[in-house]
């Protein structure tokens, strides 16, 4: 079974950073294009950043020089280090996968981790 788990989501104070976790299981991680995807309260999921399985990366506007995604296959896990964070910024953070291999798309998301950025 392929899983895709989020870690280290926290409250933290606007200017302060965290390090997200997403840790792969059951596939072979090195072959998925990873991303981030964070929503906020009543608001839409949106992209914030991705990265592919040869390292090139490309981030939303509101989010580019604050975060670095990250992965390391030896360990079949992804990173977003988050800093400068703001309110703007809290939400649940969510990892998908995604590989298409001989025409089939194989997608799968995280059961996300919560971001709550405040004073």
């Amino acid at each position: 079974q392929v899983q895709f788990v989020e870690s280290g989501g926290a409250l933290v104070q606007p200017g302060g950073s965290l390090r997200l976790s997403c840790a792969a299981s059951g596939s072979i991680f090195s072959r998925y294009a990873m991303s981030w995807y964070r929503q906020a309260p009543g608001k839409e999921r949106d992209f914030v950043a991705r990265i592919l399985s040869d390292g090139s990366t490309n981030y939303a506007g509101s989010v580019k020089g604050r975060f670095t995604i990250s992965r390391d296959n030896s360990k079949d896990t992804m990173y977003l280090q988050m800093n400068s964070l703001e309110p703007e910024d809290t939400a649940v953070y969510y990892c998908y996968a995604y590989q298409n291999l001989g025409g089939h798309e194989y997608i799968y998301w995280g059961q996300g981790t919560q971001v709550t950025v405040s004073s």
